[in-house]
């Protein structure tokens, strides 16, 4: 009872304890344009035939059935739309949001089945990426031959205290299998039941970080080896004296010491996505561990050709990208760079330089042009796509992995493309 009420007076007050049976059904829930009855509809459209025949369950079977995919593909697109990134929060909002209760239509799930599916589902979301826009090419409904590369660097959930050393590396390592080793022999001597539980547990445990050791000792080198090439391209006969030695992260050995927007270094990962410009649709993504763009063109125009068997015109790139070498692989294919040309203090920078091939010397010249940079501005309204998942809660990645992380930038890039179908009634 509310503060201040007089008494003496007859009102309806609100009776939460008084049982009622009401006649609904959750197609009663939404309404008829609601945005989880289009994402179901557009799900539905989707070869699934992958996710199909993992499933083992049949007629003949015995057992509890599995989950429909397409459930599970459709509460992960709409969650992805709505800003959801965690499985526990999902699993949650499935309990009590309408929405969620529609898009399950009764069948039951937990946070551990969303979110292994999230993760596993990588590989299918990447060839539903190029399904879903072939026809659509081929038809001319979506124009391929203006193709925006752009890189966004997303924090990894790793912490920078992960970073060791070779030595440090080693040093674990070795610590690791030694507990390993003792924890084995432990189970081994050890007759009591519960007792040998207990160990396994601790030797599951100690098993998992030799294995995160490892990894992490793979990638320090594979770090060192970078740097080597790295030092050759530049032609440095000795090696940089403001470099800190090379480190992996134990918890996430794929993730790379980066430098942020905002001018900070940490742990992330580099995606890059290959946007068109005339209506920004996503036609490809991939997730590296390179902090730097340079060098990447020629990759992206290879991506883009292995989807759709299509080489783009034309390919719109900030100066991160400039390398001679991709400058003269696009040349040759005849395809047309527009990438800022290089502050120089010594000279033109349109001027050709000593060592410029033909494409390069052509691409100065075409960039000191006011309709090449017209051209090029029109990269900045791709930038789009990096705006709206960042919006939509893809700021710091909640997975490990470079596959997992891939995967889950999918997600995103799915949920991007489906708000650009809607928009042009392409769904």
């Amino acid at each position: 009872m509310a503060k201040g009420r007089p008494a003496g007076l007859r009102l309806e007050t609100a009776v939460r304890t008084q049982i009622e049976f009401q006649q609904s059904s959750l197609d009663d829930l939404l309404a008829s344009d609601h945005r989880a009855r289009q994402v179901w509809d557009y799900v539905e459209e989707l070869d699934l035939s992958v996710l199909y025949r993992r499933v083992q369950t049949t007629m003949s079977s015995s057992g509890r059935p599995a989950i429909d995919p397409a459930i599970l593909v459709s509460l992960w697109l709409y969650a992805t739309l709505e800003g959801v990134g965690s499985a526990r929060l999902l699993d949650r909002l499935c309990k009590s949001d309408a929405a969620y209760l529609w898009l399950l239509g009764g069948v039951g799930v937990n946070y551990h089945t969303l979110s292994d599916f999230r993760s596993e589902a990588g590989a299918v979301l990447d060839e539903l990426l190029s399904q879903s826009l072939t026809a659509l090419i081929a038809s001319g409904s979506v124009d391929v031959r203006t193709l925006a590369v752009d890189g966004m660097k997303l924090q990894s959930l790793a912490s920078g205290r992960s970073f060791k050393s070779a030595d440090r590396l080693a040093e674990l390592h070795r610590a690791s299998v030694a507990t390993v080793a003792a924890l084995q022999a432990e189970i081994e001597e050890d007759s009591a039941a519960s007792e040998r539980r207990i160990k396994a547990r601790r030797l599951a445990a100690a098993e998992d970080r030799t294995r995160r050791l490892a990894q992490a000792r793979k990638a320090q080198a594979k770090i060192e080896q970078r740097r080597g090439e790295q030092a050759a391209e530049q032609r440095r006969k000795e090696e940089r004296r403001d470099h800190d030695p090379a480190r992996a992260s134990i918890s996430d050995p794929d993730a790379r010491i980066m430098k942020m927007g905002d001018g900070s270094y940490r742990p992330a990962y580099n995606v890059q996505i290959k946007t068109t410009v005339d209506a920004a649709h996503i036609v490809g993504v991939s997730v590296i561990d390179r902090g730097a763009d340079y060098g990447l063109l020629t990759s992206a125009l290879d991506e883009v050709r292995g989807r759709y068997g299509i080489t783009p015109d034309r390919v719109l790139a900030d100066g991160g990208y400039y390398s001679k070498a991709d400058i003269e692989v696009l040349h040759e294919r005849d395809v047309t760079l527009f990438c800022p040309l290089p502050r120089n203090r010594k000279g033109d920078p349109s001027q050709p330089r000593r060592g410029d091939g033909p494409g390069t010397v052509a691409w100065r010249r075409r960039m000191a042009t006011a309709q090449a940079q017209a051209i090029y501005r029109r990269r900045f309204a791709t930038e789009r796509p990096h705006a709206h998942m960042r919006n939509h809660g893809l700021r710091r990645l909640l997975v490990r992995g470079i596959e997992k992380v891939k995967a889950v930038v999918l997600w995103h890039v799915h949920a991007f493309n489906f708000l650009q179908f809607k928009r042009l009634g392409l769904a």
